[in-house]
């Protein structure tokens, strides 16, 4: 079991990518942020507003598993103070609390963590009701816009601007260097490999868009991921009926959500056992005892790893893998 790889590979990083000169700022794939100098990022949002962040901070409250796993990556989990959904992390922060959820925060939880910033995403472009009260408490608040990202190594670079915000900018450099060149190294021509994504959530059949995350690893896996609309990165619902003409021209069936079995898969609806595709696999390897999914957690982070698994998929030679097992 990987236990911990996240500290090892940030050792590997930070001896191989020479240790090296003056730390001089650069942003080479994230839209959503950028740094004027190593102590201050300026965070953007869709809608056209900036918010400016100095570092270094020592107490932050996390609401995405993302935001730890990029922390911990760089030594600096024990800033981290407070989480949304403690109990689902791989490795939690020593000294963190539970500090809930969107619809019902813990806001005394939060204010005896006494956070620097309390960091967290929007979903919408109305902005988050709980900050409001946040910020009458005097909390300072940022959303991020990571999740908006559409390259893999995007959203790994926001490794950069925790190392900001934790006083570890060499360190997140390091790691950043190490995963970006080994990423690069991995990606494949696009190939013949159909693949047809994910299973219905709530009753509806969502496929991301050919501008998207999760197509993006896909195709520099060598793959196609079957309904994916050019140059959009929304996703698309389709039906069960195009699920399963996708699914007469697929190879390959990934990210089957809570189904890890041939047996769950027919139980979500009779008709997934006539798809007759026997190369299933999901991203749930590493599930944790609470219920997480470690692919949330630290796959944003080490792209490369993901990007490792899927070419060893789709291209027949399946060796270790680090967040992908066989549905059987």
């Amino acid at each position: 079991m990987r236990t911990r790889f996240l500290l090892l590979t940030t050792l590997v990083a930070l001896f191989s990518c020479e240790s090296r000169r003056e730390y001089s700022p650069r942003m080479e794939y994230a839209q959503w942020f950028s740094m004027p100098d190593s102590s201050t990022v300026v965070v953007y949002s869709p809608e056209g507003k900036t918010d400016t962040l100095k570092g270094p901070m020592d107490r932050l409250v996390c609401m995405s598993s993302s935001y730890v796993g990029f922390l911990d990556a760089i030594g600096a989990s024990s800033c981290v103070k407070g989480v949304s959904g403690l109990n689902f992390l791989s490795h939690k922060p020593a000294d963190a609390v539970e500090v809930g959820y969107d619809a019902a925060l813990d806001y005394e939880a939060i204010l005896k963590a006494k956070p620097d910033l309390f960091i967290t995403y929007a979903v919408s472009a109305a902005e988050p009701q709980y900050l409001s009260k946040l910020k009458e408490l005097g909390i300072r608040t940022v959303i991020l816009s990571e999740h908006l990202e559409s390259h893999p190594l995007a959203r790994a670079e926001y490794i950069k601007l925790f190392g900001v915000l934790s006083g570890k900018v060499h360190e997140a450099d390091s790691v950043f260097c190490m995963v970006r060149d080994r990423y690069l190294s991995l990606v494949r021509p696009r190939g013949e490999a159909k693949v047809l994504l994910n299973i219905p959530y709530a009753g509806i059949w969502y496929i991301p868009g050919g501008d998207n995350y999760m197509t993006r690893l896909i195709e520099d896996a060598g793959g196609e991921v079957l309904g994916a609309v050019p140059d959009r990165q929304e996703s698309s619902v389709i039906s069960l009926e195009k699920a399963y003409e996708y699914a007469c021209k697929a190879d390959f069936w990934l990210n089957t959500g809570w189904c890890s079995t041939l047996k769950q898969l027919q139980g979500v609806h009779p008709l997934f056992g006539e798809f007759g595709i026997s190369e299933i696999w999901n991203n749930n390897l590493q599930s944790t005892p609470g219920g997480g999914n470690a692919f949330w957690e630290t796959g944003p982070v080490r792209p490369d790893l993901v990007l490792e698994d899927l070419t060893g998929i789709l291209s027949g030679d399946v060796g270790s893998l680090n967040y992908y097992k066989k549905v059987k």
